[in-house]
């Protein structure tokens, strides 16, 4: 099983980043939440700022992790391992995705994530509706 981290990077509103995926790619065409592969030797924490580092040109304070997801895509499973972030410094680039958004949570009900990431967003929904 690969492990791959997912940042749900939050702007002072509430909003989240969501990333599209492009044509051509793996998935393309679909949003996601930031992240890719930990690497040997790796922890998730550090994974995810060397990730976000390369795709977006931001450096991230990681917070806690949400449930991990296992799925298969058909080449094999992963574990996706949701971390919680904000952006220490740098503003996000596209440079991995066709396109980038600041999502309030409604908005990303509304757009065609990957099927890996659609729990982390039941996640995130139900924690910001507790009291």
């Amino acid at each position: 099983m690969i492990d791959v981290v997912a940042g749900l990077i939050e702007d002072g509103t509430g909003r989240l980043l969501a990333c599209r995926r492009p044509e051509g790619k793996h998935l393309g065409g679909k949003w996601e939440f930031p992240g890719g592969k930990v690497e040997a030797g790796e922890t998730p924490d550090h994974a995810l700022v060397r990730e976000l580092r390369e795709e977006l040109e931001i450096t991230v304070e990681v917070g806690e992790a949400l449930t991990p997801v296992v799925h298969d895509y058909g080449r094999g499973p992963i574990r996706l391992i949701p971390l919680r972030c904000t952006i220490a410094e740098g503003r996000p680039q596209p440079h991995e995705h066709s396109e980038i958004r600041w999502c309030p949570t409604e908005e990303l009900h509304q757009l065609d994530l990957a099927a890996a990431d659609l729990p982390i967003l039941a996640e995130w929904t139900a924690r910001a509706r507790r009291p």
